[in-house]
């Protein structure tokens, strides 16, 4: 019988414009956390694991997720108010995203297999949300300069958030 989930691994993407010193960025972030019920608190706690650097905390899911994407955000506004160019905007986000978290990252791929065995299931509202595998959706950040004149943009560049669980087996 599976057990009752006490960590979720999630699978995200961000995307997101930031204008820094004569420049504007568009950052689309395909990440990993780990979402845990911590019991001294009874907050949902959002623990990145790409990027390891972020964890938020909330009441509900929703405050928790919002919470999280605004530290993300918080993070790459530093970045774009200290760097003196793109350039130094694109390597210090890169540098961030990539920093590995050997503990965190261990969490997540132990809790990704935990579903994947079938020894745990996850519960609403995490059942409800779409599934693939990790080896499909590999963690990425892109980085790129939209200020440039002559780039063209179209609706379809557009992405929502979005929150997976990996697939079980």
């Amino acid at each position: 019988m599976a057990d009752r989930i006490t960590q979720v691994p999630l699978m995200f993407t961000f995307q997101d414009a930031v204008s820094g010193d004569g420049f504007l960025a568009g950052i689309t972030l395909s990440g990993r956390a780990l979402m845990v019920r911590e019991e001294e608190d009874g907050r949902w706690w959002m623990y990145g694991v790409r990027p390891g650097a972020i964890a938020d905390a909330g009441s509900t899911l929703l405050e928790t997720f919002t919470n999280f994407k605004e530290r993300y955000k918080l993070f790459l506004f530093d970045v774009a108010e200290e760097s003196k160019n793109f350039e130094e905007f694109k390597k210090e986000v890169e540098r961030f995203f990539y920093e590995l978290d050997d503990d965190q990252e261990n969490r997540w791929m132990a809790a990704v297999q935990a579903i994947r065995s079938g020894d745990v299931v996850p519960e609403e509202p995490f059942s409800t949300l779409p599934r693939i595998a990790p080896e499909r959706r590999p963690a990425q950040i892109t980085v790129e300069r939209l200020s440039d004149e002559a780039r063209r943009f179209k609706p379809g560049d557009n992405a929502i958030d979005t929150y997976m669980i990996p697939m079980a087996a």
